[in-house]
């Protein structure tokens, strides 16, 4: 099952807009980059001969694969953990879909569908920054210049109900992903075609050279049967993969779905004769014998339902609850354990974000004058326990963000795209304003009506109004959880005091994501991961193509030659210094337009969980807790926690 990973800090973000899908996670989870130069893109030596003729276990960004071929197993797992044990995980939201055709497009897809029930070509290593080995896929080759990557299947690999998995249905999987979402169309926009180029091997051929990310890209697929997805239902109806389903799928993966009601709950159980459960790569993984997602409307109801033993493990993005919300029993008894995980895989971008497709957020100083209005400091202190940081990077927490003024590979970089980034990118490093007192609050405002006034907007007593027409300036924030409250009515105050009417609008879980999906927001929250290897899913957060495709995570509705130019750097970038210089220059030229106005973060993820678990002497280096994937339940905590399972 994918791990549980933070998504945000204190953010109400939607669980759909926090998490990449499946096929597409390692991109923003993949952990922090080493400061070596970037090797050639592949592990091993480069090739020099045919795509057909050299072949490797593992694919790596960052130079050689840590784990030979034929590794007895991943280092920061138990080989021998105990199978068995129910995991019990809760969930805010709801779902009606397990079809993963349709994530993004139709319906809410359940939680726990994803890389648990459905195995991919190649399966990262969370100790190691970006590589990948063979799952489904025994080995890879690829030719000099990029142009195709071909993977040989494993012969032995099976689907659940025993049918072999080919080559046919990885085509099959990729031609439906396509066809059906607009997300991974365009993730897969410049891989044109796959064909089976041998008995057991299937080769993706691109339209572009040098892109040194899209054989990894390819390896995240999950493959799907075609045989099941295209066949006839039990109720005699033809399955249309076009469609959400709420029929249990046909997986490969080492869990499957065993009983579930629709927005309640989905249990799934381990598949004890997986076929690929004796692999070096899963090895001392996927050790619990059945995991059950349980769904709940409200997150206050969602902690409470911790409290009370309803579920075993609980990420807590709430600094309240964190310093408030378990003084209870089973704490100081030691039948709850609260621990935090330094957060080393990724960095993020938390923010509130405008929908620069409305006319009311055009301009750039309306966005900063939102920014001035912003009371980080107030709202740490008096919400947050003092626990955050304010977010001053779109790879904030790493080696990525940018600072001072850019010097040396960076400002070449930005040179050779003088003209098309805010010119102030070379003479003024970004800050956001500090507040915090009321003298430096006041004088934020003051700036902030100056900026507004530059920008055709004027005071008419006390209401902010368009000059020339009379038009009050009203702005909705959109949220889906009733936590947003606490720090959008401080700040919604903030906004009140030069004349801006600001509302805030709760909505159920479902609607929340259509709007997003259709792009029908002023405001919002939402959170960008970013991993410290960036590369083609910057296109996807930022890029003008995909600024007006429904679903895309280009939430802001960026369209800047500047920006495009700058992602290309950095997908096209072939050593590690470049790619950190272009990803720098990016960063600085994203914040020079205030897009957003920064919230918070943390770096670390705290967590509470029911001391029923056991783990391995050493986690992942990039994997956080790597919990569930690497723990196991251990009887004899249980026992002592109470209710063992």
């Amino acid at each position: 099952m994918p791990d549980a990973k933070p998504t945000q800090s204190e953010g109400g973000v939607h669980p759909m807009m926090s998490t990449p899908p499946p096929g597409l996670r390692r991109r923003s989870l993949l952990g922090a980059a080493a400061a070596a130069a970037v090797l050639p893109a592949f592990g091993g030596s480069r090739p020099a001969q045919a795509a057909d003729s050299v072949w490797h276990h593992a694919l790596s960004l960052m130079g050689e694969p840590r784990h030979p071929a034929g590794f007895p197993h991943f280092d920061h797992v138990r080989p021998d953990a105990p199978k068995g044990g129910l995991l019990r995980l809760g969930v805010q939201g709801t779902f009606d879909n397990f079809n993963l055709f349709t994530q993004g497009v139709k319906g809410e897809l359940e939680s726990g569908i994803g890389a648990g029930v459905h195995d991919t070509l190649m399966m990262s290593n969370e100790g190691e920054i970006a590589t990948e080995y063979g799952l489904i896929a025994e080995a890879v080759s690829y030719p000099d210049d990029r142009s195709s990557v071909t993977y040989r299947l494993r012969r032995e690999a099976r689907f659940h109900d025993g049918s072999p998995i080919t080559v046919a249905d990885v085509i099959f999987t990729f031609e439906t992903l396509k066809a059906n979402s607009p997300l991974y169309a365009f993730y897969y926009a410049t891989v044109t075609g796959a064909a089976e180029t041998a008995p057991g091997e299937v080769t993706f051929r691109f339209s572009q050279t040098g892109n040194r990310e899209l054989p990894q890209i390819v390896g995240e697929m999950p493959v799907l049967s075609k045989a099941w997805n295209t066949g006839t239902a039990p109720d005699g109806r033809r399955r249309d993969p076009s469609e959400t389903s709420q029929e249990p799928p046909l997986g490969s993966g080492p869990y499957r779905l065993k009983t579930f009601e629709a927005g309640r709950y989905a249990h799934y159980e381990r598949v004890a004769d997986h076929w690929a459960r004796d692999l070096n790569v899963n090895r001392g993984r996927f050790n619990f014998g059945g995991i059950r997602y349980e769904y709940y409307r409200d997150s206050t109801v969602l902690l409470e339902a911790f409290r009370g033993d309803a579920y075993d493990y609980r990420v807590e993005n709430s600094a309240r609850d964190w310093s408030t919300g378990y003084a209870f029993p089973a704490v100081t008894e030691g039948r709850v354990l609260k621990e935090t995980f330094p957060i080393r895989a990724s960095g993020v971008m938390q923010a509130f974000v405008f929908n620069t497709r409305r006319p009311l957020f055009a301009d750039a100083r309306v966005r900063r004058a939102f920014n001035l209005c912003f009371d980080f400091e107030d709202t740490n202190r008096t919400l947050f326990y003092g626990l955050y940081e304010r977010v001053n990077s779109y790879f904030f927490g790493t080696e990525l963000a940018s600072s001072g003024l850019p010097e040396g590979r960076e400002r070449e970089i930005l040179e050779s795209l003088r003209d098309k980034v805010p010119a102030r990118v070379f003479t003024q490093p970004y800050a956001n304003p500090v507040n915090g007192d009321a003298d430096k609050v006041r004088a934020n405002l003051r700036e902030a009506v100056r900026l507004l006034g530059e920008a055709g907007w004027e005071l008419k007593g006390r209401q902010l109004v368009r000059k020339g027409t009379g038009e009050p300036f009203r702005v909705e924030f959109l949220g889906f959880d009733s936590s947003t409250e606490r720090y959008v009515l401080p700040y919604r105050a903030a906004l009140e005091r030069i004349g801006i009417a600001a509302d805030l609008r709760i909505v159920d879980a479902a609607q929340y994501q259509n709007r997003l999906r259709q792009v029908d927001f002023d405001v919002t929250t939402t959170v960008w991961p970013q991993s410290l290897s960036p590369g083609n899913e910057q296109r996807e957060f930022w890029g003008s193509a995909a600024a007006d495709r429904p679903g895309s995570r280009n939430l802001v509705g960026i369209k800047d030659a500047g920006i495009d130019a700058l992602i290309e750097r950095i997908v096209y970038a072939d050593d590690r210094d470049t790619l950190v210089a272009a990803t720098r220059a990016l960063d600085r030229v994203l914040l020079a337009h205030d897009f957003v106005v920064p919230q918070w973060a943390s770096r670390v993820t705290r967590t509470a969980r029911w001391n029923r678990f056991g783990r391995p002497a050493t986690l992942p280096d990039y994997g956080g807790s790597g919990f569930p994937t690497v723990w196991w339940y251990d009887d004899a905590l249980a026992a002592k926690a109470g209710t063992p399972r």
